[in-house]
Parts: structure tokens; C-alpha cells; sequence
């Protein structure tokens, strides 16, 4: 081999020899000259100096990834990926090299995989099964002329994200540039590594996908995955997560752009699955992937665009960059990803820019961001303090107050943070309008601003004008935001709309197909309009996806009840998971009452409403289920004073029913903003 050799090297450990066999075949019969012989592994100094004769000669460098290489902590082969990790820093950044394959589901985390090969975009071939796509993508990394070639030939363009296997750094861009960079690197890519055992085998992710979800992928669709954290501490996931969601939210701004939502995108983390399972999962086209590496000040991040249907990268990148550059680096992954896709899927749309703020709040703004988002008394306090250092450090960047106000807000819904007074009540609910007003003064154009004032006038106020007109305004920045079609949806609840309150829980679950709790909203809401068979035929989709999630099979119990399938709600009641104690808890009653098991019924009941705080709404439908009005009104007081935000569903609450022809029903429904309508009254649908 010579410098202008076009061969590939092969590099694996002697277990993996089958594997490597087939890959070497596969290319060798697409004409492309392979470096790879069994005969002559047998070692010697002559044996030695063709090795690092071959490894300096050869055009690409394939080092197969496997267990087998993960379990051999010593192998000639760990000193092949180390003569190719150090030619390649000899290289040009934008020079292709590096194409590392794995051939099972070793994790591209794996610590004892060389750093290099973690940063890059690996192809996986299981068992060294080589498709068409890969064999076409060496041939165009072999024989591009140049990078220019890797940018501009039709055949590159496709698999330039192998090319990437290198450390490219793009020239210096504007500010502007950079805002536009962040929302459409997200705009053109979706998952790789991160999905396949998720729900199990892969065949059960194929068939609970194709049963469950049915999304149908647009081509104009993107889903942006958490990125990997490399970082030597593994002490950066709330950076690295705080990217991929930064880019989310951006994309989801485009018009005509289909980006599924935060808790969908990340629900395929830390998980094996392959490209197409994601891709129908949250019905995309493209799946954008990427790492971030950070030591001290400085950071690399790659990024990585995938197309699901062929598997081809349509490009990708590494950025070494210092970190208070972190603006600057979303915006050159935007612009890179915008040139590559602007003119086939989004025409010439502009993307909102991106409001910059200082390295350190920005820092914090992210780990109070990952903190909340385990919705956790703990964490919601922990995020409580680092969004007021953020907002401290920098009071005019409005995504930190947004961030802020919602987190309050969980609070109140929770219940926790505070003594649990009046006083305190007042406090927060106050802070959380400060919050969210100041936040809409510095950005009117920020959605999620508007989103963060409706939630304290829809929990708090109850006052359902001032909660529609916040939202509208949100709607009308960004009709796509699932967090806001979600609040939208309680809101339909809370004034009387069942048939509005549905179709808005349908379109934040388009939105954000694998959130199991907005899914659970809308089969809630199919109960409270009284399509119970509906709302059976959701959850039963929701409980095939993850049968652990809390509440799922308390909320099919309630629709059984109302199909009255005794047996059925009862079984389901006592379904929930151990992990799901509070749900089970309220479902009990219920369950043991339609099954005629008085004693069981009255003894769960005494357990519920022996540990109901916090869930004095649920506390107020279970005493009449079994008939107590005057419990059941007493605990609906409670609710009414500790905020609860159940509330919105008392209107239609068809385990409320024994007090539809009460009075001091008809009162409460008006101190809570919810007159009776003669066509909304329970019982009449």
C-alpha cells in the first residue's frame, strides 16, 4: 500500500475473525481493496512491520467493535487502533479515516473502547452482516477527491457522516448564524445508537410500535436524541441532555416540521435499538445523534445526522470549542445541518434565534433543567435554587424565569416545598407570576413564557380567562409545543369542553408519542366523555409500551367501572406495579366496592384516607364512589384550598356522580368557576 492507496484496513480481535471475514468479503466483492488475511496472523517482527506499513498506507481504518474486544484487555489489535488513533491526529480535521464498525450492542459509552472511536459515529453490522448503504458509503469515502467532493456528490452527501469520523472545525460564524444553527441541526436527524432493548427483544419494539403508536413519518420530521456524555467524570449528562433539548426546542418552532417532543426523543436513552425501530416509533424520517466530551473549559461535541429509511448519514461533525463558545457551537451545527436540508424539506424557513446569556448561568440553567425534569420533592427543590442563581447571575435571560415558573408551579401541584399553609400558597403563587411575567417582558415572543403564566391562573386562580388568553398567545407562537397542548387540554377540561379536551390530548400525544402521561391524559379525557371503550383501547396501547408506568392501570379500571366490567376493573386496580403504590392505593376501594367485597372495599377506603394528603381530590372521589356526600364534599374543600390541581375534572367526574342532584354541589361548581350546564351535568351523557 502506498499514501494514495485506496485500500481499507480491517482491524479486530481474533474472536471476531468470522464477522470481520464477511465484512472484508462484502467489500472486496465491490471491488474495493481490503487489507485483511487470515494466513498471516501469525505474528514475528516482518509480521509487525507490514502491520504498521499497512495501517500508515491504507485510505480508512475499520476497527470492529464487539464484547469479544471489550473482554480482551490486552491483543496485537489494541496496538492496530492505536497506531490509526495516532495517525489520524497527523491528518487534516476534515480528512475522512476513522470508520469504526460494531457487530453486536456494545455501547459506544464502552470505557474500554479508545476515546476516538467513542466520539464517532459508529455503523453497526451485526454478526459483520453488510448491507448495500455501507458498502456505498466506503466507496464514497474512498474515492472523494476532496472534502469539497464529500459536500457537493450526490453519493457523499448521503454517507458524509461517516466522512465525519473526523474532527471537522467549520470557520467562524455570526451570531445570527449561530441561533440558526441550534434549531436545524435537529431538523435533520432523529436517533441511531440509542434504542433497541428498550420495550425487550426487537421484535417487540417492532410490534408494540406498529400496535401501539402507529405514527406515520413525514418527511419533513426530525427526532433529536439525548447526546452521549464522554466526559471522563460522566459528570456532564445535564449539559449533554440540555443540548439535545436546547435544539429540540428550536426545531419545533419551524413551520411544516414535525419534531417529537423531549420526553419521546429521550425515552430511547441509554437503550439499544436500531435506526428504523426509532424511526417508527416516533414516526420520523431523520435522526439527529450526537457526544459531548468537556475537560474543564474545553468542549467536543459531535453531531450526526441520519436518514431511518437507508440508514445513510447525511452529514456530521465535530466541534472542539472552548465552552464559553457553546452558542456559537449550536449555532454552527444548526447552519451546517440548514445547508444540507433547507432547500429539499423546509424551503428557505427561517429559525427563531436563540437569546444568549453568560457561560455560568447557562450551566445552571441546564442542571436545574435536568434536575426538574425527575419531577421529584427533592430534585423540584434542588432545580428551585439553581434556576434563582441563573436568573441572579443573569436576570434578563427569559428561559431561565420560564424555567423557574413551571418549577414552582410543580410544586403547588405537588404540594411540596413549603409548610403547606395559605401563607405559602400566596408565596409561591406570587413568585411564579413574577417569574413568568418577567420572563414575557424580556422575550414577548417566547412561547413557553405564556405556557408558565396559564399553568398559576388554571391551578391557581382557577380563573379560566385569564388561563385561555395566556394560552392563545402561546398557540399562536408555537401551535406545535406538546407542553402547551397538554395545559390546553386541562383548560377544555376545567370550562366544560370534553370534545375540545380530547382532540388537544390527541395532538400533544402526535407530538410526543412515547409520553406515557400525556397518553394517560387522553384516555382520562375519552372517560370524562364518556367513550369509555375509547379510553380502554388507549391505555391498553399505553400499558403494551410500559406496562411499569404509574397510573396507567388505575385509569383502566376506571373505564372498565364505566363499561361495567367488575371483574375487569378490579383485576386492573390491582395491576398497578409496586412502584406505583399511590395509585394502587386509590384503586383498591374501588376495585374490592364493584367486585361486592364490602370489607376489603371499606378497609382499603380507611388506608386511603388514612395517608390522603396530597391527594385530597382523589380522597373526595373515592368517599363518593361509595356514597358519602358529605365526605366527599368536605374533601372537596380541601382540594379547593390546597390547590389541587384534580380540580379541573371535577365537572364531568363520573366517580362524583352520587352528587349530581346535591345542592351544595351545584355551589361548589361556582366557587370553582365551573357552573353547571344542564348538557354537562353528571349522568346525562
Amino acid at each position: 500500500m502506498t499514501e494514495s492507496s485506496h485500500a481499507v484496513f480491517l482491524s479486530y480481535a481474533s474472536e471476531d475473525a468470522a464477522a470481520a471475514e464477511r465484512i472484508c468479503d462484502a467489500l472486496r466483492a465491490a471491488g474495493i481493496e481490503v487489507w485483511f488475511d487470515r494466513s498471516e496472523l501469525r505474528g514475528g517482527d516482518a509480521w509487525d512491520a507490514a502491520i504498521r506499513r499497512h495501517i500508515k498506507g491504507c485510505a480508512l481504518f475499520i476497527p470492529i467493535i464487539s464484547v469479544n474486544a471489550h473482554e480482551r484487555t490486552e491483543g496485537y489489535f489494541r496496538l492496530e487502533w492505536k497506531l490509526a488513533v495516532d495517525r489520524s491526529h497527523l491528518m487534516a480535521p476534515d480528512k475522512p479515516f476513522l470508520l469504526p464498525v460494531a457487530i453486536d450492542a456494545t455501547p459506544q459509552s464502552d470505557q474500554r473502547i479508545p476515546d476516538r472511536f467513542r466520539e464517532l459515529q459508529w455503523t453497526r453490522l451485526p454478526a459483520g452482516a453488510t448491507d448495500p448503504g455501507f458498502v456505498e458509503r466506503v466507496k464514497s469515502l474512498l474515492y472523494a477527491r476532496s472534502p469539497l467532493d464529500l459536500r457537493t456528490a450526490p453519493q457523499a452527501a448521503g454517507s458524509s457522516a461517516a466522512a465525519s469520523s473526523i474532527q471537522n472545525a467549520p470557520p467562524p460564524v455570526t451570531r445570527r448564524v449561530v441561533i440558526r444553527t441550534v434549531a436545524l441541526i435537529v431538523l435533520v436527524a432523529i436517533v441511531t445508537y440509542f434504542a433497541s432493548h428498550w420495550f425487550g427483544s426487537r421484535a417487540t419494539v417492532s410490534q408494540t410500535v406498529d400496535s401501539a403508536t402507529q405514527t406515520s413519518a413525514s418527511d419533513k420530521s426530525v427526532a433529536v436524541l439525548p447526546f452521549t456524555d464522554l466526559s471522563e467524570k460522566h459528570d456532564q449528562e445535564y449539559f449533554s441532555d440540555g443540548l439535545a433539548e436546547e435544539l429540540i426546542d428550536t426545531l419545533t418552532k419551524v413551520p411544516n416540521l414535525h419534531v417529537p417532543a423531549r420526553t419521546s426523543s429521550f425515552s430511547f436513552k441509554g437503550k439499544s435499538a436500531t435506526v428504523n425501530d426509532i424511526g417508527r416509533a416516533l414516526g420520523v424520517t431523520h435522526i439527529l445523534e450526537g457526544s459531548v466530551r468537556r475537560s474543564g473549559d474545553r468542549l467536543r461535541i459531535t453531531a450526526q445526522l441520519v436518514r431511518v429509511d437507508n440508514g445513510f448519514h447525511l452529514w456530521s461533525q465535530t466541534y472542539d470549542r472552548d465552552a464559553r463558545d457553546i452558542f456559537a457551537v449550536q449555532d454552527d451545527i444548526a447552519r451546517t445541518v440548514s445547508e444540507r436540508l433547507e432547500n429539499t424539506l423546509l424551503g428557505a424557513q427561517a429559525v427563531a434565534a436563540q437569546q444568549p446569556t453568560t457561560p455560568q448561568a447557562y450551566t445552571l440553567y441546564l442542571q436545574a433543567r435536568h434536575l426538574a425534569s425527575d419531577d421529584t420533592r427533592q430534585s423540584l427543590a434542588q432545580a428551585v435554587t439553581l434556576y434563582h442563581q441563573a436568573v441572579d447571575l443573569d436576570p434578563n435571560y427569559a428561559p431561565a424565569w420560564v424555567g423557574l415558573a413551571l418549577c414552582l408551579s410543580r410544586q403547588v401541584a405537588q404540594g411540596t416545598g413549603g409548610s403547606d399553609t395559605p401563607e405559602w400558597y400566596n408565596s409561591q403563587h406570587a413568585e411564579i407570576l413574577k417569574a413568568a411575567n418577567r420572563a414575557i417582558a424580556l422575550n414577548p415572543n417566547l412561547s413557553e413564557a405564556y405556557v408558565a403564566l396559564a399553568v398559576p391562573h388554571l391551578q391557581y386562580d382557577l380563573d379560566w380567562t385569564a388561563a385561555t388568553e395566556a394560552l392563545a398567545k402561546a398557540r399562536a407562537l408555537d401551535p406545535n409545543d406538546a407542553e402547551m397542548l397538554t395545559i390546553w387540554g386541562h383548560l377544555n377540561a376545567a370550562i366544560g369542553q370534553p370534545s375540545a379536551t380530547v382532540e388537544a390530548f390527541r395532538r400533544a400525544v402526535q407530538r410526543d408519542p412515547l409520553n406515557l402521561s400525556t397518553r394517560k391524559y387522553l384516555s382520562r379525557a375519552l372517560s370524562y366523555a364518556r367513550r369509555p371503550a375509547e379510553a380502554v383501547t388507549e391505555l391498553r396501547q399505553a400499558i403494551a409500551l410500559d406496562p411499569r408506568f404509574p397510573g396507567l392501570h388505575y385509569e383502566l379500571g376506571r373505564a372498565l367501572i364505566m363499561l361495567n366490567d367488575a371483574a375487569g376493573a378490579n383485576a386492573a386496580f390491582q395491576a398497578e406495579p409496586p412502584q406505583a403504590s399511590a395509585w394502587r392505593q386509590l384503586g383498591l376501594p374501588l376495585g374490592y366496592r364493584v367486585a361486592g367485597d364490602t370489607a376489603r372495599a371499606k378497609a382499603a377506603l380507611a388506608d386511603q384516607l388514612r395517608d390522603s394528603a396530597g391527594s385530597e381530590f382523589q380522597a373526595a372521589e373515592s368517599v363518593a364512589f361509595f356514597g358519602d356526600r358529605d365526605a366527599a364534599l368536605d374533601w372537596l374543600e380541601k382540594a379547593r384550598i390546597r390547590h389541587d390541581p384534580g380540580l379541573v375534572w371535577t365537572r364531568h367526574d363520573v366517580l362524583l356522580q352520587s352528587l349530581a342532584e346535591d345542592p351544595r354541589f351545584d355551589a361548589f361548581l361556582q366557587r370553582i368557576g365551573q357552573p353547571p350546564e344542564t348538557e354537562d351535568r353528571i349522568g346525562t351523557r
